[in-house]
């Protein structure tokens, strides 16, 4: 039997660990979509008075941050594996913190945009807290933690918006981004002090005629890799598609209060990731990521085909919790099969390429679902929904039926 002295630090840190991410994920997530409430309002008080352009600008603003993030996200894995991943939490926190606090200085709508490309270019927290989770976590725990860092991650999504509507009322908008920016440092000051990561390997010289150590060719079997950074892009592009559409959706479902019913809808698909996330990511342990994955999919995919045929709001509200109790165990598994088909020494830089997949799919998602919506109407944008999930179903199930069965514990790489 181990003793406590003769375990890795990741081995008897890995619960702590797990507590700094999550909470540390928590946060910044909520710092960087506590704005959506209040975005326009900050835009005109920056100096834009034209209606159209407010939101043109808002949107510009909000979208901003994803292009750096999508385009740092595999540097960042790979500075991790080189120099470890906390250092690289370190960075992204300290950097977060700066970037909040400067947004709350900008003067006018062009600073405005390039402190939010700024927060992406520093950013990437949750991310990087996936990747140490991953990789810090004994395997067979693996599925169970990356649901809870999951969870962290929906319960910022979810209580951002809520705080930011919330506190400019208060205190008013700059003081909101400084307060922010605040409770990141203190994250910063977590992440610096109570994580502890197991000691790098040391790097060893690459002979002659063989691959370098971390490059592609140290993953043996490619296809199951590319497949889930595929499945990674769709399914954010897919979930994404429906945020813009949602308010117009309720209008036409002639709500009453169609801000307050668009949050609830919003926030039921998030509040149903947050509670199944854990279970379903401990589910996955025992019965395999793959099966799992699968069969969330498909049950996404089938629920999206009444959410075009409901005649009332709280119809949707309800479909769209019980579509959240199936999106919360898909991306816990796509780390998970990520984490298990790669060598260690390249997994922070492959969970990097996943993080990218998954941000070109937020950037495409709502670009996509607003054009679908704008020409052929609402309820074609969750029939196309459907169709993309049914197709990240066939190739998982493809691919995790080439898939030996998984052992529950200390499975191998």
């Amino acid at each position: 039997m181990s003793t406590p002295q003769s375990l890795s630090p990741a081995e008897r840190y890995w619960q702590r660990n797990l507590a700094v991410c999550a909470l540390g994920a928590f946060t910044t997530i909520v710092a960087m979509t506590l704005l959506l409430p209040f975005l326009p309002l900050y835009v005109e008080q920056l100096g834009v008075s034209d209606p159209a352009a407010i939101v043109q600008w808002s949107g510009v603003a909000f979208g901003a941050t994803f292009l750096p993030a999508a385009i740092t996200a595999p540097l960042w894995g790979r500075l991790g594996d080189r120099y470890g991943r906390k250092l690289m939490l370190i960075r992204a926190s300290l950097g977060m913190a700066l970037a909040m606090s400067l947004i709350g200085l900008a003067e006018n709508v062009w600073q405005l945009v390039l402190l939010r490309l700024l927060a992406g270019l520093l950013g990437g927290y949750a991310s990087g807290a996936t990747i140490l989770v991953a990789t810090q976590t004994p395997k067979a725990r693996s599925g169970w933690a990356l649901g809870v860092l999951s969870s962290g991650i929906m319960a910022g999504s979810l209580a951002g918006p809520l705080i930011g509507g919330l506190l400019p009322p208060l205190i008013g908008i700059r003081n909101t981004f400084f307060i922010a920016g605040a409770v990141i440092f203190v994250t910063f000051l977590a992440t610096t002090f109570l994580l502890k990561e197991a000691p790098r390997e040391p790097r060893q010289a690459t002979q002659k005629g063989q691959a370098p150590e971390h490059s592609w060719a140290s993953v043996t079997d490619k296809k199951p890799l590319l497949s889930m950074f595929a499945v990674a892009c769709l399914l954010m592009f897919a979930t994404m598609s429906i945020e813009p559409i949602i308010t117009v959706y309720l209008q036409e479902l002639r709500a009453e209060n169609v801000t307050l019913m668009a949050g609830l809808v919003m926030s039921a698909a998030a509040l149903g990731s947050i509670i199944s996330a854990s279970q379903l990511g401990k589910l996955a342990d025992s019965i395999g990521h793959w099966r799992v994955l699968t069969v969330c999919l498909a049950a996404a995919a089938l629920l999206l085909i009444p959410q075009a045929l409901v005649s009332a709001p709280w119809q949707l509200v309800l479909l769209r919790f019980l579509m959240g109790l199936a999106l919360g165990g898909l991306l816990p598994c796509i780390s998970s099969i990520i984490r298990h088909s790669v060598p260690e020494n390249v997994a922070g830089r492959m969970l990097g390429y996943s993080t990218s997949s998954q941000y070109v799919g937020q950037v495409l998602g709502p670009l996509a679902g607003g054009f679908l919506g704008g020409h052929f109407g609402m309820r074609t944008v969750f029939v196309g929904t459907c169709g993309v999930m049914a197709l990240c179903t066939l190739v998982t199930w493809w691919f995790g039926s080439m898939k030996p069965a998984v052992p529950v514990a200390g499975e191998a790489g």
